[in-house]
């Protein structure tokens, strides 16, 4: 289910992502503080499993008090998962598609089928860098724009081979908005005169200097357009300000021009079309120039034009437009798009599954309660609460299927204990108790080996906390004195005629 949230600026926030709802929530406990920051660590490393980590995390918590002394480390329960994990092949896009099916299955957008499925995978695998041995690096912030148009449907939704921004040509009845196949430029210098560092006064003596003044600033703008003009191209970008008379020398040329755009976005269109940034026009050569982009085109979307850098060859960042109709839909489609962009991005990184359906967690219980068996003495009791505590998120999930939690949880216990097949699970969507393979649900090793990481370090850590000292005073309105106690009444001296105050 989705839960409504009011944030602290008095907007709305619809979500059922684990670390959106705790960021929004202003809590004073040190301790709970310590678990919300879990969720958010778990979302910048793997970006899956917020939710999932606190509640291991309570579980281990509840089970440990008992143990508080034992250092317990979670390298057994990894140990584990190394055993059962299966290799995937990330070219094959069914199984690519399963398992990031699998980890928005339970997310609002789940309900949309492969659609936010395939648009992660698209933009993922279009912005991944090679780093040999099979290993791919995505970075998802830097190079996956997530373009949020209220208006149309979601199914309009798609990742652009190519990128797009907030922003139009600078003279639009002058210069062309679709040029096919475009030479780029990119700049992060003015195309203008240099202003002074600081405030500076010129004495002119006579009309003429005032001419040779507005000549020199002419000059100098007409060489830097001469620059650029040089290696022809059709689009010319930059990050800072274009003046008035470059902006006419360009147009002149048959040029496009584009200013003032954003550090990030420039950085996207580099890797979109294989530009180079420059820093003086006058350093400008031919490799800086891009030229593998195949169509800059204006569009008018809504009330705003964007511009659009599209149909590259092999582009190495992209943008993903995502439609819908309100802005409250589109956080929520993004924030699940992220979720499913970090997972595809984990499968490319460690190219390892596990189960899904609260499998992983029992295996990993059953093989403590086996190890348990084989220590002696005292030793043994972390290992068995340990046991106990993993038993939480199948646990979870089959009260949340409304299943019979006892008698299904002994079956499922039973099945794991022989250890016959460590892929038997819970499906959330029948309540069936099933071989995970089948129905392909999965989950990425990194997400849970993170998730069963943070939760037993940080369990660690809290125990090892015998008091709260509070560095803040609370605050008692002037002249109020020590706060005073609630009288509380007894039944013989209570006054019958005495209304009880709202």
């Amino acid at each position: 289910m989705l839960k409504m949230l009011l944030d602290a600026s008095g907007g709305i926030v619809v979500t059922n992502d684990g670390n959106a709802i705790l960021r929004e929530l202003d809590i004073a406990h040190p301790a709970a503080k310590s678990m919300i920051e879990l969720s958010r660590t778990q979302d910048e490393e793997v970006g899956d499993g917020t939710t999932s980590v606190i509640v291991l995390a309570g579980e281990m918590l509840h089970v440990a008090e008992t143990f508080i002394e034992k250092n317990y480390h979670p390298t057994d329960a990894i140990a584990v998962l190394d055993k059962i994990a299966m290799p995937v092949d990330v070219n094959d896009r069914e199984a690519m598609l399963g398992l990031v099916k699998s980890s928005i299955g339970t997310k609002f957008t789940g309900q949309f089928g492969d659609l936010i499925a395939d648009l992660a995978i698209d933009a993922t695998t279009t912005a991944g860098v090679d780093l040999g041995q099979g290993m791919r690096e995505v970075d998802i912030k830097k190079y996956i724009k997530v373009e949020k148009i209220p208006g149309g449907q979601l199914e309009d939704s798609m990742v652009l081979k190519g990128v797009m921004f907030n922003k139009d040509v600078v003279a639009p009845g002058k210069m062309r908005r679709k040029i096919v196949n475009p030479r780029i430029i990119l700049l992060d210098c003015p195309v203008e005169y240099k202003k002074g560092e600081n405030q500076t006064n010129a004495e002119l003596m006579s009309e003429e200097d005032w001419k040779v003044l507005l000549d020199m600033e002419e000059e100098y703008i007409k060489n830097l357009c001469v620059q650029i003009l040089k290696f022809k191209p059709d689009l010319v970008i930059t990050e800072k300000g274009l003046s008035d008379m470059a902006m006419h020398y360009l147009s002149k040329a048959g040029v496009s021009a584009i200013r003032r755009l954003r550090k990030t976005d420039n950085n996207r269109i580099a890797k979109a079309c294989g530009a180079v940034i420059v820093n003086r026009p006058e350093e400008l050569q031919e490799s800086d120039v891009g030229t593998r982009a195949g169509l800059f085109e204006v569009k008018k979307i809504g009330d705003e034009f964007f511009s659009f850098i599209i149909e590259c060859k092999d582009p190495k960042a992209c943008t993903v437009l995502l439609r819908g109709a309100s802005k409250d839909i589109l956080n929520e489609v993004e924030r699940n798009l992220q979720d499913a962009m970090s997972v595809a991005r984990n499968i490319l990184k460690n190219p390892k599954l596990l189960p899904g359906g609260g499998a992983s967690e029992l295996t990993v219980s059953a093989t403590l309660k086996q190890k348990s068996s084989s220590v002696e003495g005292v030793e043994k009791w972390p290992y068995e609460a340990a046991a106990l505590a993993f038993e939480a998120i199948p646990r979870t999930l089959l009260q949340n299927c409304g299943l019979n939690v006892i008698r299904t949880m002994t079956q499922l216990q039973g099945k794991h204990a022989n250890g016959e097949n460590p892929w038997v699970g819970v499906d959330g969507r029948t309540g069936d108790i099933v071989d995970m393979k089948e129905r392909k649900i999965w989950d990425s090793y990194s997400v849970k080996a993170q998730t069963f990481k943070t939760a037993i370090e940080s369990a660690c850590m809290l125990l090892r906390i015998d008091d709260i000292v509070s560095g803040i005073k609370k605050k008692q309105a002037p002249g109020s004195g020590a706060p005073k106690q609630p009288q509380i009444e007894t039944g013989e001296d209570a006054d019958t005629e005495q209304m009880i105050p709202e």
